[in-house]
């Protein structure tokens, strides 16, 4: 039996080493990041023809433009393949830095000609094309979190040297969007970081501190205006037929209901057809329920599951932790915006305007998105070959924090 353990292999099984990773995680992620931006272009083109020709626009007008987006996504994702995870450490405080002062431009009540009122909202710059600064937040936001956690986590137990330095910082990307206003990205990016400075060993004694103190001042905003409609058209009467801010989730559910299991077929939805607004964007996935039934929808969320999964697992085996956090960071905002778009369409939350990724309308959405699997799959080529996990003990680290080996 000896001549067997000669021949076992020593190290994990992997795919050989390419320009997108290492190992066959990054295959992995990047198929299903193929097979959503397909199944997207195919959706959008269901879900906004009949906009496009009502506008005396070509059928395929909405669809050019996204896959503008997915050509220059593309190129950005194998761009940050290739870029040393160190630099994105290095860079981080700058990326913070032009994205506040981008925020802050859009809110200025002196730049309404380069950042329009669009539906009540201020929340794009158009200067020469069109921007939204908040998808560009996201990113830097958590890019920046992991970096400052490797310097911090010696003290990150300590609410005041540890914990403070990050409040402040999300305060900066936040509330310029909530003056936008747009509360589900400030939402979306403060629950992104929470993960990864959890994840970092920080005390979940000061999150629940922090959420008593914070409630009765986010409260009041939580329900007030529009809001308060959807809260109440969810909770209170979510089988009635809505008006106003409560009219989307509706034809959401209606729209969902007529595709049964296999949908009604592509290209033959009604909801198209003017009674679900912001078809193509926020409520894209109604159209995935409507067109591909259940069957179709239950794809979706299996791939971003798994591509989540895979986040993590890149995450595990990370050269350091930086590349750790960061990974964690990534896959946690993918999965957190995927299923808040998929619970509102589903109706068990109120209407966030949250795109999906790789699948709603919005180039700089999907650029940043594709940027950030990038990222994911920098950090798989770095991973060392002779350990299964990590090449330091970062991880040991981690679980010595949760569990209160670190002061």
């Amino acid at each position: 039996m000896a001549w067997a353990l000669d021949v076992a292999p020593k190290t994990r099984p992997s795919l050989p080493v390419s320009g997108l990773g290492r190992g066959w995680e990054p295959a992995v992620i990047v198929g299903l990041v193929g097979v959503l931006l397909l199944f997207g272009l195919l959706t959008l083109h269901g879900a906004s023809s009949v906009m496009a020709q009502r506008s005396d626009l070509p059928h395929y007008h909405y669809v050019a433009r996204q896959a503008t987006g997915v050509a220059l996504g593309i190129v950005a994702m194998l761009v940050c393949a290739r870029v040393p995870t160190v630099w994105w450490r290095r860079f981080a405080p700058h990326m913070m830095l032009v994205s506040v002062a981008l925020l802050v431009v859009v809110i200025l009540p002196f730049t309404h000609a380069i950042a329009p009122e669009v539906n009540g909202a201020r929340r794009w710059l158009r200067v020469g094309l069109t921007l939204q600064p908040s998808d560009l937040a996201k990113l830097a936001a958590v890019v920046w979190t992991a970096a400052l956690l490797v310097r911090k986590r010696e003290h990150l137990r300590n609410l005041l040297r540890g914990l403070a330095p990050f409040l402040v910082g999300w305060a900066c990307i936040v509330l310029p969007i909530a003056l936008e206003p747009d509360f589900s990205t400030a939402c979306l990016i403060a629950a992104t970081g929470v993960i990864v400075i959890f994840v970092g060993g920080a005390r979940i004694g000061h999150f629940i501190l922090l959420g008593l103190v914070l409630l009765p001042l986010a409260a009041p905003v939580l329900v007030s205006g529009y809001r308060a409609a959807r809260w109440e058209s969810l909770f209170l009467d979510p089988g009635v037929p809505a008006a106003g801010s409560a009219f989307q989730s509706y034809q959401s559910l209606v729209a969902i209901g007529s595709g049964g299991v296999t949908g009604v077929g592509f290209g033959e939805g009604r909801q198209k057809f003017g009674f679900l607004p912001e078809a193509h964007n926020d409520f894209i996935f109604a159209m995935i329920g409507e067109e591909w039934g259940f069957a179709g929808s239950l794809v979706v969320i299996l791939c971003f599951l798994t591509l989540v999964f895979m986040g993590f697992r890149v995450a595990r085996q990370a050269r350091d932790l930086f590349g750790e956090l960061l990974a964690v960071g990534v896959a946690s905002l993918i999965g957190l915006q995927a299923f808040l778009h998929i619970g509102v369409g589903l109706g068990v939350l109120p209407a966030t305007g949250l795109s999906l990724p790789f699948i709603s309308f919005g180039r700089t959405n999907l650029v940043v998105m594709l940027a950030a699997v990038g990222m994911l799959l920098a950090i798989a080529r770095e991973a060392p070959d002779d350990h299964p996990d990590r090449s330091d003990d970062a991880w040991e680290n981690l679980v010595l924090a949760h569990d209160g080996g670190r002061g």
